[in-house]
């Protein structure tokens, strides 16, 4: 039997199909995106504060987890989870991997409790629920020029949140305790203390700057003069039965009205941003307490010639809207300290948002 074989297919065979042509993004996001971003930017707040609050960095560990998983740990429903994961991750906030788990980021450590610059109670603080109502008054202060709290909330900032929110003094007594140990130290190291034997930390709080210099400066002895309420927390270090307690006095009474004593040098931190007159009496108060020759050290955000001018600018419109208060520029504050009759010398960076102004009594 013969074999036919079968006639080639000489059919032309179309080409595969090439794949759609994808456009890149552009690595700068256009103006109105940009603009889209930025009015989006309580978005971006929420979502720190709600992983904060969640508890989700501190859920996390060294192994790669599921949002499925970490919804288990912080009770949580897993699809509602992974969608504020994914809006966190567009921020650095934590980093989704190739297999759909999640692990942390240098920023997503900081929301951390445990971690040594943990920054999770002043993320809740920036985001408590009365920023939430005094934001959107911000044209109204601009216009007027002072604070929308009283208006607002019927009372004033301090009244109001000590006597109607609890939980949001709690939250800002933990921020500002981690801000003051976090920056401690950095004060501990950049301040010479040769030829110092007495210093003292004016309206210092809990008198974490004071103890840190304490510890580093065995022969020097210090003063902490705050609030009634605010020192009798003052750091466990400088309270009787503490390891540095006979070596500190600590002095009730606001220094807005009196300073009733003299050491070599003063502190002051932190603490003229509230009001004019606050500030105006503050370093009279000062100028008038201290012997010829005594240093100064004024400490204090600056809203120009720093790298963190987003965050500290945010904060000085902050300030605006509860206290009627403003972050000063170099030139306001050394025009203040010049006012109050302080010499003024070198002004160095304490880190990526303190300077400290060098100053002397004439």
């Amino acid at each position: 039997m013969t074999t036919v074989s079968p006639t080639p297919d000489t059919t032309p065979v179309a080409p595969p199909p090439t794949a759609p042509h994808i456009v890149t993004a552009q690595t700068t996001p256009p103006a109105s995106m940009r603009l889209r971003e930025l009015a989006f930017g309580a978005a971006c707040a929420a979502a720190v504060r709600a992983a904060a609050r969640l508890g989700v960095a501190d859920a996390l560990d060294e192994t790669p987890a599921s949002a499925a998983e970490l919804a288990l740990v912080v009770d949580a429903e897993p699809a509602p989870l992974r969608r504020l994961l994914r809006a966190l991750c567009c921020y650095g906030i934590f980093s989704e991997t190739a297999d759909g788990k999640f692990v942390h980021t240098e920023m997503s450590r900081l929301l951390r409790e445990d971690d040594p610059n943990s920054l999770k109670y002043i993320s809740l603080w920036c985001t408590e629920p009365w920023t939430w109502e005094v934001w959107p008054r911000l044209d109204d202060a601009v216009r007027s020029g002072t604070s929308v709290f009283p208006e607002t909330f019927g009372k004033g900032f301090f009244e109001y949140l000590h006597q109607d929110a609890g939980e949001s003094a709690q939250v800002f007594n933990r921020a500002m305790t981690t801000s003051s140990v976090q920056s401690a130290k950095d004060v501990a190291d950049l301040l010479d203390l040769t030829g110092v034997s007495s210093v003292a930390d004016i309206g210092g709080g809990q008198g974490h700057v004071l103890a840190s210099l304490l510890e580093k400066h065995p022969s020097v002895h210090g003063t902490l003069l705050d609030l009634p309420g605010v020192v009798a927390r003052a750091d466990a270090r400088l309270r009787d039965g503490g390891r540095l307690a006979d070596r500190v006095r600590i002095v009730p009474g606001d220094c807005r009205e009196d300073i009733p004593f003299q050491v070599d040098l003063y502190i002051i931190k932190n603490i003229l941003e509230w009001d004019d007159e606050s500030t105006r009496r503050t370093l009279h108060n000062v100028v008038a307490a201290a012997r010829p020759g005594a240093r100064v050290v004024i400490i204090e955000n600056l809203v120009d010639d720093t790298p963190s001018m987003r965050f500290t600018t945010a904060m000085d419109l902050l300030l605006l809207l509860n206290v009627g208060g403003a972050k000063h520029t170099r030139e306001s504050l050394v025009g203040r300290m010049s006012d109050a009759g302080l010499r003024v010398g070198e002004i160095h960076p304490v880190n990526a948002y303190l300077h400290a102004f060098e100053c002397v009594v004439p």
